[in-house]
Parts: structure tokens; sequence; C-alpha cells
């Protein structure tokens, strides 16, 4: 079969990024109407994964995020094995929202949900709306934030039959005010340390049902594990929040943090100085991906230019912080790699052990 990329599952950055960059020009220019409160933004956090504003003894960070279509892989899957899996893609969806949120230094405090259906009967099935509703509390309380309210609107006619919208906005606390992270103090000589995912998280969804429709037993598609593919694609996506919390009890401030969601390593250049990435250290790929790019043919850099493969969440720090970084994260439960070194130079990301590199151009997701 021939290869399968992106923009063949249906999504095509070249057309979504710039109308980001065109919303940020615009809403730029409403950062004045805080003045009448009293407040400030933190310019430098426009093109950030979580917005900053100046509260005085404070910042208070917030963002919205949205699931996408990993809703779709719990339908199929639910057909094949009876379970209805939203209470882990529950998870999934706060984990997009507080995992951009604490890239900014933020502490989660409370979350909204927002759940739009095809129509009312949508949330007449009893098991997946408890399953909905308790991944969704298992994951607050496991990040130690407020779930506030939300809205379920029933939107026939927009939302497809039978279909959910599934999204999570999130406020945070940076205080002390010193836990700021927005790349200031990032520098040449700068380590990068990157922790693990659990799989797919949710981002790439879109090929990967793709490729479903490929296999010729789709989702029941049995991997190298023995796992089902479906139930690899629906593995949640890891919190990171409790992580950097531990962190900044150990007196370790990041310089700078990156959610490594859409574009993949591509993310690893979201700040806007002029460095290169230098990446020295892989981790190990998780089956599903490692099953993903080998099915739908994908060369390394395009497999790494989408998907995490492995590595969820990235850290830039003094050098001397990278080892006790890596011991925080194991007594967090999770793996973690000096993976890399910030240099100065042209803005890009270099995969040594790949010979791969992703260039400025390759990642226009601000002004």
């Amino acid at each position: 079969m021939p290869p399968l990329d992106y923009k063949q599952a249906g999504v095509d950055y070249a057309k979504i990024d710039p109308l980001k960059v065109l919303a940020q020009r615009a809403a730029a220019g409403t950062a004045g109407n805080l003045a009448r409160h009293g407040l400030a933004e933190v310019p430098a956090s426009r093109g950030e994964s979580a917005y900053v504003v100046d509260c005085g003894e404070f910042y208070l960070a917030s963002i919205t995020e949205c699931l996408g279509t990993k809703a779709l892989v719990a339908d199929s899957m639910r057909a094949i094995t009876g379970k209805t899996y939203y209470d882990l893609i529950a998870q999934d969806t706060l984990a997009m929202a507080i995992n951009d949120l604490i890239t900014v230094g933020a502490t989660p405090v409370s979350v909204h949900a927002y759940w739009a259906a095809s129509g009312s009967d949508w949330f007449d099935d009893a098991a997946r709306a408890c399953d909905l509703v308790a991944g969704w509390q298992a994951a607050c309380d496991a990040c130690g934030v407020s779930w506030g309210g939300g809205e379920t609107p029933a939107l026939a006619g927009v939302v497809a039959d039978g279909r959910v919208d599934l999204a999570a906005s999130c406020v945070g606390l940076i205080r002390p005010k010193s836990r700021l992270t927005l790349g200031e103090k990032l520098s040449a000589g700068d380590a990068i340390v990157l922790i693990e995912s659990s799989g797919i998280h949710a981002n790439g969804i879109s090929l990967a049902r793709k490729l479903a429709e490929r296999l010729p037993d789709g989702y029941a598609t049995r991997l190298e594990d023995g796992s089902l593919y479906g139930e690899a694609l629906l593995a949640p996506t890891l919190l990171y929040a409790n992580l950097t919390e531990a962190l900044a009890a150990a007196g370790i401030v990041p310089h700078y943090a990156a959610n490594v969601t859409g574009h993949g390593w591509r993310k690893l250049m979201r700040h806007p100085g002029a460095f290169t990435y230098r990446l020295h250290t892989l981790p190990p790929v998780p089956p599903v991906l490692r099953f993903i790019q080998r099915q739908a043919g994908l060369s390394d850099a395009e497999a790494y230019g989408t998907f995490n493969m492995g590595a969820g969440f990235a850290l830039y720090l003094a050098a001397q912080d990278a080892a006790p970084t890596i011991e925080v994260a194991r007594a967090q439960g999770l793996l973690a790699w000096h993976a890399g070194r910030v240099e100065q130079g042209v803005r890009q990301v270099a995969i040594e052990p790949l010979a791969a590199t992703f260039g400025s151009e390759q990642l226009t997701v601000r002004l």
C-alpha cells in the first residue's frame, strides 16, 4: 500500500496554522482591555501553550483544549469489546489542557468541561455517561484541581449523529512569580530532558484512524505485544502536573517547557529564540507508534514530525539540574532521559541518531 501521511488523514497544518497566527495578531490587540481591571498580560506568553496575566502578587494562567477525534476510536472499540473507554478519554481531554497549562510554570487550580453532543439521546447512555463523569473526576483528583462546571450542548446538525466533541478549559496560578517559565532564561548549554509518553496520547489520532481503515482486522488488529490496536490507541495521556509540582518543591525551575502534542518533535522548537535543539538520545518508541510508522510507511522524519514517539513532555534546564530532574521524575513513576542540549544558532531541531532535522519553517504556530 502507498504511504499514508497526515494530510491524507484530513489534517494539514499548513492550512491550519496561518489562522492561529492571524488570531494571535488580533488577540494581541485586545490586551489593553486588561488595564481597566488593573491587570496586564505577560506579552511573552503570546503564542505559548497557555496565556498568562499579571495579577500583582501572582500570575494567572489559562488554556482551552479539545480532545480531537479520539472519541471515535472509543466508539469503535466499544463495538468490539463492550467497554465504553470514556473514563480513559476523559483523562485525555483534561491532559490536553493541564499539560499545556503547566508549561508556563502554573499550578492547575480549576477546570471546566465542554461536552457537545449530536443530540439529547447521546447523553441517555448511562454506562457511557457514568464512565465519562468518573474518569473526569479521577483525572481532576489526580492533579489536585477542582471541577467547577461546564457546558453540555446538544448540537444536532453541527456534531455528527451519535458523536461528541469533548473539550476542557483550565485555570492555574503561578505563585510565587519566580516559577514563571516562558523561556527568558533559556540559553545555550541548557539540557533537554524528555519525559516518557504512554503511547499516542491524543495527537496524530486522525492518521491512526485512517490506518485502521487499511487493516484487515481494523482496530482489532493485534500488535507485537498482543494488545489490540484500538486499545493501545486508547491508553490515556499521561498527566505531568505532579511532576512539575514536585520539581518546584525541589527548587528546580525549568528555563522552558514544551508539551509534545501536534507537530510531534517539531514542538521542541516552540520557543522563538535562535536556538538549535540537538538530540542525542531517543526514548523507546511505544509499540503502537512503532506499528503505525511501519504500517503507514512513514519515514523517521515524518513519524517524529507527527507523533510524540515516546516523549510526551520536554523540560529545558540548567545542565546541573538534568540529573536531579530525572530522579524527581522517577519518584513520580515517570521515566526521563537527558536527551540533548540547547545550542546557539539556527532555530531547528536536530535529531542526531536519525539524521533528521526540522527547520523553523516547519513550525509556524506563533507570531
